[in-house]
């Protein structure tokens, strides 16, 4: 059991902070240290390409896929998105046929003013289609968002009127940050599987 403390509370760092990638880096490393060794780390990229602000999962899961990672299983790509409508489908698949999943969601929000263009990381699920009054199921043991444009008026219409360079700049911190994050977190955890034999 951890001591509750800054690491516990989400963390909102704007994606043009100079050291952006070594501050989520830090924080995923903290969070994925909780998965233990009989988990499969999954990652949920929510979202559609076919509304500019909502590509933001899609783009970070087509990234992501070019690594041909074996450390995690993956969902959700410009190719094969998860959405509104298989949104559930993929949720039950992943409980159905991965042992103890440990899953990471990922998704576009919005938000205000001043915190366009954030990433936020934190601890239990997304919630996608909040933004836009969906009721969907909630996604992660833990989260990563990025804030695409401002909420509270005629959402729909301001996805669509998302700047494609905010989402394209921020779906490429979010893969590098996630990928580095989790290689660390498969060297810091191999050594101590060794010791134990």
């Amino acid at each position: 059991m951890r001591l509750a403390g800054m690491k516990d509370k989400p963390l909102k760092v704007p994606y043009t902070e100079p050291n952006v990638t070594g501050i989520l880096i830090n924080r995923l490393t903290y969070l994925l240290s909780s998965l233990s060794d009989d988990q499969r780390l999954v990652i949920v990229c929510v979202g559609t390409d076919r509304s500019t602000g909502d590509a933001l999962g899609p783009l970070v899961g087509t990234s992501l896929s070019k690594f041909r990672s074996p450390y995690f299983e993956l969902y959700g790509t410009l190719d094969e998105p998860v959405h509104a409508l298989n949104l559930d489908d993929t949720l039950i698949a992943i409980n159905q046929h991965i042992h103890k999943p440990f899953v990471i969601g990922i998704d576009a929000c919005l938000g205000q003013v001043s915190s366009v263009g954030c990433i936020q990381v934190g601890a239990g699920p997304v919630r996608p289609g909040a933004g836009v009054n969906k009721e969907l199921p909630p996604v992660g043991d833990i989260h990563m968002t990025g804030i695409v444009n401002v909420g509270g008026f005629m959402e729909y219409f301001v996805l669509q009127n998302t700047r494609l360079q905010l989402v394209v700049r921020m779906s490429e911190i979010i893969a590098q940050s996630l990928f580095s994050a989790i290689v660390k977190s498969v060297h810091l955890a191999a050594p101590a599987a060794t010791q134990e034999q």
